[in-house]
């Protein structure tokens, strides 16, 4: 739609070195693929978010593909995963559950409600919020 909005193409940042919390992963495991993904993400401004579809766009790959390398995301909340939603606009999965009854996912909704994004149910409610257009990365 002609209200979403696109995301800024000078927004840049590098992966930290080391892995965050406790998800037992070290840097080195991390794919190249998985890397691309969250470079992207980590692009996200808070307030806003991406699709897995965009992200599969920008990186030509698949959504289901992106929605994997966010469920094995060590980096978080470095990179932000939770600001990646179905392209139904419902919020999708969080650390590999789905469903508003997951603990997970009620978490990514309050993280997103904390950073402005308005939420009704599981839904984003405002398409202003969500980037469509991610720039091409491949």
């Amino acid at each position: 739609s002609s209200t979403s909005r696109t995301m800024p193409k000078d927004r840049r940042g590098r992966l930290p070195l080391k892995p965050s919390g406790s998800k037992g992963r070290e840097a080195s495991d991390v794919t190249s693929f998985q890397k691309a993904v969250y470079d992207v993400c980590r692009r996200v401004p808070q307030g806003l978010v991406t699709t897995y579809g965009a992200i599969a766009r920008a990186l030509q790959s698949s959504p289901r593909a992106v929605g994997q390398a966010l469920r094995h995301n060590p980096f978080a909340p470095v990179v932000p995963c939770h600001r990646v939603v179905r392209s139904d606009l419902d919020l999708g999965g969080f650390g590999g559950e789905v469903g508003l009854h997951s603990q997970r996912v009620k978490k990514k909704k309050a993280l997103l409600l904390k950073e402005g994004v308005r939420v009704i149910g599981s839904q984003v409610a405002d398409r202003r919020q969500v980037l469509t257009t991610l720039p091409a990365l491949v």
